[in-house]
């Protein structure tokens, strides 16, 4: 979940549904029909205002309805992305055939704005939302980090409120964290089984869904055998052991859970890219610049394709055992991205072993199923007018999801929206601007009075303070050094609490902090350094990454001059950078650097 949860939540209320069609009697001729279980080769389906009037219509054409022609193609209920975190981009998932999200995490909001749109009718040009709202985790646990304060639990007595105030809010199910960090990410606090057991408990008490974040086996384990209805995502392992997999699998299918893998973020950790959904032309034509960062960029510092083995091994055992498999991308986290990646899921899920028709049901009916949706998910008489027209047979080849013809929410043709998506891409293509660098490269010009820069809004002090945490720093200029340049003291303290606690000063490239910057033309960064001996970060934040890439140096007690290579800051995007810092932490303790002559060099 990204950092900017707090000010698209401010936004929330402001989002547009203007460029869509007026909602008509639509007949679909002669189009194969996948209705979210089985597969139709040939049929007519009518539809009008907001529900599937005929799926099987044979009559003579109703007097005004728009004829669109199917031969060759084939139409899909809207797809249902089964993890997602709703924060921002509202407008994407339609564009890309995505109608319904299940979120598993937002400001509450966002959700309580998309439950008021969604019951006025007036929520044809995003996607519905079903949310968890806030989810339970343990006092600066996973979900702590992202800068919206939010209650957190320590023991099983808590449970029941905090269930019941999830409920007032108006959360449809309740999410739970079962996280203590690990494959290169940090330690962190976790719920114990006995919390976790007693708000599955209560969330049943009250009739509602209770799903579990889990990231290891032993945690799917113990959340299955305390109850849960459902895994909200698997975990990497590069040697499943074939018994233990058979195992889980047949523990899913006798306490009637449903699993929700999310490959895409999945192969974010693994720093894998799955297969390239930017080199689709079609789908690329609907992707901004930051989208297109976000959705680029990769959790994992190098490649280990290896560490999808077990989500895959797992997968398709639980599929074997009749455990209902949903799909689910988790957008909004890095390497995903709204809508568009779950066509890179369907895929995923055929690559671990699914048929097509199972990876199709997987985004339609089974969600709906699951999650007690009503008619949603289908194409039958009474189904929501929530559909997608593709060229092609998914069914056969699950990539032609992307050859999208129209995509119909509510009823409401999506096209003109679509339409306006790709004159903004391509105006905002049209008008990019690679940042130029100074000729010496120095972007730092600290003076006594300002922290200058030739371009951006310059250096500024950066502490994790804004997640809730207690770090403070102190920058202090110091006389120039003989070759001229002025030296920049940072006094950081910082403090426990926080699994990515930090102490920072940082260049923000943009006129205003962490807006995004091309900063193609660099290819090092070049710094002069000395301090305390001990080892901090130099980091990239991209413009859509909900964390920086960073590459670790020593402050030693005499002046030395470091580079290191753009390519050496995995996962970030350099046509999209919104922060370059120097950084102490995570481990708490007092630091001090001195820092000078800052350079982006072009080699």
């Amino acid at each position: 979940m990204s950092t900017f949860v707090a000010q698209a939540a401010l936004a929330a209320a402001g989002l547009s549904i203007s460029c869509l069609a007026l909602a008509a009697a639509t007949l679909v001729q002669d189009v194969r029909v996948f209705d979210g279980k089985a597969v139709h080769e040939r049929r007519s389906v009518l539809f009008d205002g907001a529900v599937v009037v005929d799926a099987h219509f044979r009559g003579p054409v109703p007097q005004g309805a728009r004829i669109v022609k199917g031969a060759g193609r084939t139409l899909l209920p809207g797809l249902i992305d089964a993890h997602t975190h709703a924060f921002k981009q509202f407008d994407l998932p339609v564009l890309f055939g995505v109608t319904t999200q299940i979120d598993m995490f937002t400001a509450v909001p966002i959700m309580q704005q998309a439950r008021r749109s969604m019951a006025a009718g007036q929520n044809a040009g995003r996607a519905d939302l079903f949310s968890a709202g806030i989810l339970a985790t343990a006092p600066n646990g996973h979900g702590t980090q992202f800068g919206v304060p939010i209650p957190t639990l320590t023991r099983p007595g808590e449970a029941q409120a905090f269930v019941d105030a999830r409920i007032a809010e108006g959360s449809d199910f309740i999410k739970i964290v079962l996280e203590s960090g690990g494959q290169g990410t940090a330690k962190m606090n976790s719920l114990d089984i006995a919390t976790a057991k007693a708000l599955i408990d209560a969330a049943h008490l009250r009739g509602k869904l209770a799903v579990v974040h889990v990231s290891t086996e032993l945690d799917a384990r113990a959340a299955l055998d305390a109850g849960a209805d459902a895994l909200v995502h698997l975990f990497l392992g590069a040697a499943p052991d074939a018994q233990a997999v058979d195992s889980l699998a047949r523990l899913a299918k006798r306490k009637n859970a449903f699993v929700i893998p999310t490959f895409t973020v999945l192969e974010s950790m693994a720093g894998v890219g799955g297969d390239d959904l930017l080199g689709d032309a079609g789908l690329a034509a609907l992707v901004e610049r930051d989208g297109a960062a976000t959705l680029k960029a990769r959790y994992g510092q190098a490649a280990r394709p290896q560490l999808l083995a077990t989500p895959k091994a797992v997968t398709a055992a639980m599929a074997k055992a009749g455990v209902p498999i949903l799909a689910g991308t988790d957008a909004g986290n890095t390497g995903t991205l709204y809508g568009i990646s779950m066509h890179r899921e369907l895929a995923a899920l055929v690559e671990a072993g699914l048929s097509p028709t199972a990876a199709l049901t997987a985004a339609t009916s089974a969600p709906a199923a699951a999650f007690k949706l009503g008619q949603r998910g289908c194409i039958a008489k009474g189904c929501k007018a929530d559909l997608l027209l593709v060229e092609g047979d998914p069914t056969r080849d699950i990539t032609a999801t992307r050859r999208i013809v129209e995509v119909w929410k509510d009823g409401q043709s999506a096209n003109a929206l679509r339409d306006t998506k790709r004159q903004l891409v391509a105006q905002e293509q049209s008008g990019s601007k690679r940042q130029s660098l100074p000729l010496d490269g120095r972007i730092s010009q600290f003076s006594d009075a300002e922290l200058g820069s030739p371009f951006g809004s310059g250096w500024m002090p950066s502490t994790d303070q804004f997640a809730g945490g207690k770090s403070t720093v102190k920058l202090d200029v110091l006389p120039a050094l003989p070759d001229g340049q002025v030296p920049l003291a940072v006094q950081a303290s910082v403090a426990p609490g926080l699994p990515f606690a930090w102490s920072s000063v940082a260049f923000m490239p943009g006129t205003t902090p962490m807006q995004p910057v091309d900063l193609s033309a660099a290819k090092v960064v070049r710094f002069k350094v000395r301090g305390d001996g001990k080892t901090y970060q130099v980091m990239l934040m991209g413009a859509a990454s909900n964390r920086p890439s960073s590459v670790p140096f020593v402050a030693g007690k005499e002046w030395a001059e470091i580079s290191v290579p753009f390519s050496a800051f995995a996962g970030i995007e350099p046509t999209a950078v919104a922060m370059l810092a120097f950084s102490a932490g995570p481990q708490p303790g007092e630091y001090r650097f001195e820092l000078a002559d800052v350079r982006l060099l072009a080699e």
